[in-house]
């Protein structure tokens, strides 16, 4: 029973993992760089306006949702470490917990408060916007490998898990 219940629990953080690697990729490689295109002001109202509507029931579920599970299934490595898939799991587990997780709380969301904050017409507003596009779309990149890397491990330590006799 316990066997099944972790099986579960690593298909569906491998599945967060998956769709949180997705989004910070799709910021990377679009939402971004059209932002870059655009007037500055134009640019942060339209950056104002995503951070704020992703704060939504659904986005909140699957970002903390992930991290209370790859986190459970990273402490369950650690007091299972002879079984096969420990490694794919605590390295699964830390990927997200701490590159997709917790560089979003101490990088990204920051930047994002003090954006909330700036008059989109103002020069303030530009000078910042030019600083946030750089360093937010970096900490985004990480973010995005971190995610995908860590939907890997856990993919990987699905496989070693179903494998195991008297898991399924």
């Amino acid at each position: 029973m316990i066997d099944r219940l972790r099986l579960a629990l690593t298909l569906l953080s491998a599945l967060g993992c998956g769709l949180m690697a997705g989004l910070f990729f799709a910021f990377s490689v679009a939402v971004m760089g059209a932002l870059a295109h655009i007037a500055p002001a134009a640019a942060i109202a339209a950056m104002q306006s995503i951070n704020r509507v992703i704060l939504n029931p659904v986005f909140l579920s699957v970002f903390m949702g992930t991290a209370a599970a790859c986190g459970l299934l990273a402490v369950s490595a650690l007091s299972r470490w002879n079984d096969p898939a420990a490694v794919s799991l605590l390295a699964g587990g830390l990927l997200y917990v701490v590159g997709g997780f917790l560089v979003t709380i101490v990088f990204n969301v920051p930047m994002n408060n003090a954006l909330a904050v700036v008059d989109p017409a103002s020069t303030e507003g530009a000078s910042y916007w030019t600083r946030y596009l750089t360093h937010w779309t970096a900490w985004n990149h990480l973010r995005t490998v971190a995610c995908l890397a860590a939907a890997a491990a856990l993919t990987i330590a699905l496989y070693l898990q179903a494998r195991s006799p008297g898991t399924v």
